[in-house]
Order: structure tokens, then sequence, then C-alpha cells
């Protein structure tokens, strides 16, 4: 028998309640990792990619919140029958989540070797001096320069990329299923951004973890993804191996992210923006949410919303779009 997906969601919805209003943030959303692959989540802002993480960390425990799926299993373990405390306890060790910005998620009170020595005492039961030791291992496996004498610094002493890297490590220190990377690139210059992405992609192969990477960078996506799921007003609108989707997108919004994207070959003034802006949750409209912006919409697109469909190309392609085929065989022809 075939190895259970790393993680599995099945028919996910996040709504949240405010003034007497439901507002859905996240709309049915399916998503499978395998182990070792790094599947992206791509999107613009809003459009429902952290809500949908914090879901599956199970992270939105609120009165005004609701969170509901048909499937959501973590290799193999159901979530929807864990309590509260069984899902807590897999925070950390099953799966975890690296914040976008570093300096908010570490506390500012506290050391860096008390901070990733607290995993290790909270979910292994190692003794503080144990703790320690490991900890300056995992500083040294993400490159933090003199780990052994760092560890006693607090979060303020670091730079943007290594408190970063540090974040990284919590992630990786008890060896999870799955990484939730959200944004963990934002604010940092290009040569520290490639540098976490790298360390992200070896401790993948390494240690053999599922990732999901939140990203609104088309770039980040390709360096780095095995498959693609990019999410437009809390759906998946398309899913994917990423080559085959960025050769031939199926989905006009796909097709509109990557031609937003400058062409250095051919150098241009002008960048191709999406017009419009998406829609707020309060408000989806019905049929297609992305008609109002698309230039193929027609009156169909407006009045019945396309589900999201296995396409038939053999390598597992989906996409929510009336017009896909016309789409791909426009491109091919």
């Amino acid at each position: 028998m075939s190895e259970a997906p790393v993680l599995e969601i099945r028919d996910l919805h996040v709504t949240f309640t405010a003034h007497g209003r439901e507002i859905p943030a996240v709309r049915g959303v399916d998503l499978t990792i395998e182990r070792g692959q790094t599947l992206a989540l791509l999107g613009e802002s809003g459009s429902g990619k952290s809500v949908t993480a914090k879901a599956v960390m199970g992270l939105l425990d609120q009165p005004n919140v609701h969170v509901r799926s048909s499937v959501a299993r973590l290799a193999g373990r159901d979530l929807l029958t864990m309590s509260a405390e069984e899902r807590r306890e897999l925070r950390g060790s099953g799966m975890t989540l690296v914040f976008q910005d570093a300096l908010s998620a570490l506390n500012p009170v506290l050391s860096i070797g008390d901070q990733v020595g607290e995993l290790f005492r909270v979910h292994r039961g190692l003794s503080r001096k144990e703790a320690r030791a490991r900890s300056i291992e995992m500083l040294d496996l993400v490159g933090i320069p003199a780990a052994a004498r760092r560890i006693d610094d607090y979060p303020h002493q670091f730079s943007g990329g290594m408190r970063q890297r540090i974040l990284v490590a919590m992630a990786v220190a008890l060896e999870p299923d799955l990484i939730i990377a959200d944004e963990p690139t934002t604010a940092l210059d290009v040569t520290v951004q490639a540098q976490i992405l790298e360390l992200i992609d070896r401790l993948r192969r390494e240690l053999g973890t599922a990732v999901l990477l939140i990203t609104h960078d088309l770039g980040v996506a390709a360096e780095v993804s095995d498959r693609v799921a990019v999410m437009y007003a809390g759906r998946i609108v398309e899913s994917g191996e990423v080559q085959e989707l960025y050769d031939l997108p199926a989905h006009p919004y796909t097709a509109a992210l990557l031609a937003a994207i400058p062409d250095l070959e051919r150098p241009s003034s002008t960048l191709r923006a999406i017009p419009g802006s998406p829609p707020s949750p309060a408000s989806v409209p019905p049929g297609c949410s992305f008609a109002p912006r698309c230039d193929r919409a027609t009156g169909m697109c407006s009045e019945a919303r396309p589900a999201l469909r296995l396409l038939d190309t053999g390598t597992g392609r989906r996409a929510a779009c009336h017009y896909s085929e016309e789409m791909l065989n426009g491109a091919l022809a």
C-alpha cells in the first residue's frame, strides 16, 4: 500500500461572524501534500491563504470563527476527532508554522536558547542541559554563526535574516511531518531570501518533511515547489505541477498573475496589471468570483460558479473555469 499523504484536507470552510453577518473567508478548499513534497499556495493578499494555514494548525479556536471540513488528516491521524489538547500537543511536534514576521513571533524577553529549548523540554521531556545542547545543534543546522555563544542572546540582537533562520530552526527542531511557511521571506533582501528558501528546501530533502509554502511571489514558488495551488476569493481556482501550470495556465487568474511578472528579456515600461481588485469576503459575487476582472468572462461566468474539476492532462491538473479546455487548446494550437 502507498503511504498516506502527510496532509489531506477536503472541503475546508472558514467563516467569520461580525456584526451579526457571516463572512466566508475560505470556501471549500482541498489540499493534499505528499511526504517530501512542497506545495505552494499562491494568490493576492486577502485571498485566504493565511486563514487556511491557521485553520489547518487549529489556531482559529475563537467564538466568532467557525471552521469545518469533511476530511482533515495529518500523516494518517484524524484531526477532526482530536481534542483541543491533542491538537495543541501536535503543534510543534507534528506540524509547525513559520511566521513571516520573526520579530513579532519571537518573545523579546526570553533568550533564543530558552525559546528553542522549550520545544525539547515540553515535547521531549529533556532536561535544561540537554535541551540547551540540542538547541545549539539546531542553530548550527540553520547556519547561525557561533551558535554556542549566541544561544543566550535575545531576538533584537540578531538581524532579520538570522531571526528568520531561528524560526526555521524552531520549526524543524522536532522533525515534524508538516512545515507551513507563511511568507517566510517577506521584508528580507534578495540574498537572504534565497538563503532562507534554500535552507527550507534542504531540510525538506534531508528530513523528508512536507512543506506548505504560502506566498504571493510566483518566482519563489517556481524556485522550490513541486506543485502549486492558486487561490482567489477563498477558493482554489487552479492546481497542478509547477512547471506545467506556469507554462500553460488553465485559469484566467493564473494567466493574469503570470502576465504581470516583468519580462527581463523583453523589458517594457508598462506592467500588465490585473484590472480591479479582489472582492471582499463579505460580498463575493455569484458565479465565478474572478468574472468582474476577467477578459474572457461571459454571461455564464456571472451566473454559474465553476467547480474545481480534474482536467484531461494525465497529471492531476485541476481548474475552476468554464473555459479551461479552450485556454489549454488555444495555447497548444
